[in-house]
């Protein structure tokens, strides 16, 4: 059986935009499993998307103030043969893959957000390391993006969306770890 799941963070709405991109909907609408790691900014956002989502895992970020009895700060979740872990914050990229491992010893992929920038990376262990970036606030990056995986036992699949600002439209392109 294969597991798809969609991964998000940082939507900040409606503070950065009214909604989620349609095309994000869709992928959320299609999965078994929708990831998010935190700063939502407004709790009727989780309520649509957790009315929305098959299954939600997700956790608060820095600007969940209120969000205390909603969400947790760290959520965890087996999909199939990996532990997934989500967490908002990761601190600086340097000694990410690191601190990660210390801090989720017993976790196969760790879902992240905070940055809002995209990240795809394999601690030395073999912990994965996913950040989905923002689908609605791309600070420096050129594009808003969010992350379609699927799990198939052990394996994990990660494809990286990415939608541009302008005519363009989406692209996706296949994640590879660093």
């Amino acid at each position: 059986m294969t597991t798809s799941l969609v991964l998000l963070s940082d939507t900040h709405l409606p503070k950065r935009a009214k909604d989620l991109p349609p095309e994000l909907w869709a992928d959320i609408d299609a999965a078994d499993l929708v990831v998010h790691a935190g700063d939502w900014v407004d709790l009727a956002t989780v309520d649509l998307l957790a009315a929305r989502s098959r299954d939600l895992l997700a956790v608060r970020g820095n600007n969940d103030v209120g969000f205390e009895d909603r969400l947790p700060l760290v959520a965890s979740r087996r999909v199939e043969g990996l532990r997934f872990a989500v967490v908002h914050e990761t601190g600086a990229a340097t000694g990410r893959e690191r601190r990660a491992v210390v801090d989720h010893p017993d976790v196969d992929v760790l879902v992240f957000g905070h940055s809002h920038i995209p990240w795809d990376s394999t601690a030395a262990n073999g912990m994965r390391l996913l950040n989905p970036g923002s689908p609605t606030d791309r600070r420096r990056q050129p594009d808003h993006t969010w992350m379609r995986c699927s799990v198939d036992g052990t394996d994990l699949q990660v494809t990286l969306v990415r939608r541009g600002t302008g005519a363009d439209g989406v692209r996706t392109a296949r994640s590879h770890p660093a």
